[in-house]
């Protein structure tokens, strides 16, 4: 089936027992055993729920992988990931990587002994020099959070089958619809579920997609053993969002581009930050393993009190953390997606005080622009 008809009918499109035409809120924690020495199907809701499988074989689908495991939270998957190495092995990943896994793995995975080093991941050279013989894995993002950094990802797979290396990429900004890492030889796609594939700021959840099988049955064992599921009406939610991933995501990329295109031209604006822009670094690389640009701006004001006041004066979209919604969504990342990331760090991934992020919804781009242009205006 083409993409399109995947996302509607992949997974379970309808209840097997009644046939509703979605899979309904299985909200129990426990199922009768037949013949207790041997257990077929469900048995706790920690270890399997039909709703929630419903929504990991639609992503598995999507993607093209073997299987799929929901999580509580994006960075519970990433955590997730991160377990399946040893004390002792060494992770590589881009500079510009999201505040949330920077903290994680320069906190708990660092007390726990798993080492790692931050490269410039645009150069394949370079990654190849920081392979060391305790590396075990090339983690990614691409486009990176939040300025959009293009990583090349048969580079990083060619890279990773000469050190007999894992490669795990995070696709929250593309989402599957835009880029399917699994299909290029990756190992591991992981998902902040909150974002793209749920669409309507109403769901907090996490995926890990596997290529084969015994990667998904080590994500799975994982999963089952540490506990962090995602719940069933969040499951049922994100099955819900999932529908419209389609349309969402073309019609908000479609408004990100002419947003990009407009907000390049204005005085006040330094800098925008955009894979559909004809100078952004990586555009050919980018449309070579992905089909569009995406529904993510950044842009750059002159500093701090420029950014601060654009954000207090901004009417139609929010201002806070996240993206994806059917909403535009602005950010600071500054104090919200890279707060835990320390100043100097920050700053030396291009991170400035001056810079915000949007991620465009479902407004009209017109309106959109209305609105920046009071806010920039000051009026």
């Amino acid at each position: 089936m083409r993409k399109e008809t995947v996302i509607i009918h992949g997974g379970m499109d309808r209840d097997p027992h009644t046939g509703a035409s979605g899979v309904p809120q299985y909200l129990s924690s426990t199922y009768h055993q037949e013949d207790v020495l041997d257990h077929q199907g469900y048995d706790y809701a920690r270890s399997g729920n039909p709703t929630r499988e419903a929504l990991e074989k639609a992503v598995a689908g999507l993607e093209g992988g073997a299987g799929a495991s929901a999580f509580a939270s994006g960075i519970a998957a990433v955590a997730a990931a991160f377990i399946l190495l040893r004390p002792g092995d060494h992770i590589l990943l881009p500079r510009a990587v999201y505040g949330g896994t920077y903290r994680l793995l320069n906190t708990i995975f660092a007390r726990w002994g798993l080492g790692h080093d931050f490269v410039d991941f645009t150069d394949p050279d370079a990654v190849r020099r920081a392979v060391t013989p305790a590396t075990r894995v090339l983690f990614l993002e691409t486009p990176s959070n939040p300025l959009l950094k293009i990583i090349d990802l048969r580079a990083m797979v060619a890279i990773a089958r000469e050190r007999d290396l894992m490669t795990m990429a995070d696709n929250t900004f593309a989402s599957p619809w835009l880029q399917r890492p699994l299909e290029l030889g990756f190992d591991l796609v992981l998902h902040s579920a909150t974002k793209f594939l749920n669409g309507h700021s109403d769901v907090l959840g996490g995926l890990a997609v596997a290529r084969t099988p015994e990667l998904a049955e080590r994500i799975y064992f994982i999963q089952n053993a540490m506990g962090a599921v995602l719940g069933v009406s969040d499951s049922w939610l994100v099955l819900r969002g999932l529908r419209t991933l389609a349309v969402r995501m073309e019609a908000s990329q479609k408004s990100a581009q002419t947003l990009a295109e407009t907000l390049s031209t204005w005085p006040q604006i330094r800098k925008v930050y955009y894979p559909g822009l004809p100078r952004h670094p990586g555009r050919d690389i980018h449309f070579s393993q992905a089909s569009g640009a995406g529904a993510v701006i950044s842009f750059e004001l002159a500093d701090k009190e420029s950014a601060r006041n654009f954000l207090r004066r901004v009417r139609l979209p929010l201002v806070g953390v996240s993206l994806g919604g059917v909403e535009s969504i602005l950010s600071y990342p500054a104090t919200m997606s890279h707060a835990a990331m320390p100043e100097a760090e920050r700053r030396a991934q291009g991170v400035t005080d001056g810079l915000i992020r949007l991620s465009v919804g479902l407004e009209s781009p017109d309106d959109l622009l209305e609105d920046f242009r009071q806010a920039l205006a000051g009026e």
